[in-house]
């Protein structure tokens, strides 16, 4: 009789993966080694996976549907704070994973679903357009990812994580008060360039002749994939 294919194998290649780039970054990530922590023969991996740069970016794109799915079913921006922070928790090292070099190519021409809708949150709160706050969200979502990573790499639990959480919830809160009653004033440093672009995919620009190699190397390498990618849900 022939084998029956293992629904679960991806997912346990993926699991796998995480795990062990959590332990010893990307040294550690291996074809091999992932094929012996997911129970599976290095060939099979490679069936599914160019190399480990295809698996990083499997699991990327995965971590952002799922951290996605997680936030729709919020109502507010702090309760898709929250949520986000318990995500992270739950999950640490797809976690981990999605933010290593999140703003160079491939990445940063990758959707983020997630960075975008509590920027829509943050719009709908305070008003305009959600690009004109986007400066707004990147400080939000930098005491979110801070606390996040302290929480993981401290290990912490019980009351201790119940209070960090709500720490920075709180801190989220009077961060977007003052922003409220500022009108959108800028406190510190140059006003946000209009080339600068994040979480839109293609879009997604730091500098401009970086951005343009980075896109094209990007589309290069989606063309040599041996299956396209999940796609990830549009959030303007």
């Amino acid at each position: 009789m022939p084998r029956q294919a293992d629904p679960q194998l991806e997912q346990r290649i993926l699991d796998a993966a995480s795990r062990l780039w959590s332990r010893g970054g990307e040294k550690a990530l291996t074809m091999r080694g992932v094929a012996k922590a997911a129970g599976t023969t290095t060939p099979t991996v490679y069936e599914r996976y160019n190399d480990r740069q295809d698996i990083l970016r499997a699991l990327r794109i995965q971590t952002r549907i799922e951290l996605f799915a997680a936030l729709t079913h919020t109502r507010s921006l702090t309760q898709a704070c929250q949520r986000y922070l318990e995500y992270a928790l739950e999950q640490p090292h797809a976690y981990e994973v999605l933010f290593d070099g999140f703003a160079q190519p491939p990445s940063l021409h990758e959707p983020w679903p997630s960075f975008n809708l509590m920027r829509l949150r943050l719009a709908q709160r305070l008003g305009g357009d959600s690009r004109k706050h986007t400066r707004l969200m990147l400080s939000l979502w930098s005491l979110m990812h801070g606390t996040a990573m302290l929480m993981i790499r401290g290990g912490v639990s019980g009351s201790l994580r119940t209070q960090m959480i709500h720490a920075c919830l709180d801190a989220l809160e009077a961060v977007v008060d003052a922003a409220a009653r500022s009108k959108g004033k800028t406190f510190s440093g140059p006003k946000w360039p209009a080339g600068l672009i994040l979480g839109e995919a293609a879009q997604s620009t730091v500098t401009m002749p970086e951005s343009r190699s980075g896109a094209k190397s990007s589309r290069q390498n989606s063309r040599s994939k041996k299956k396209p990618a999940p796609q990830l849900p549009p959030v303007r």
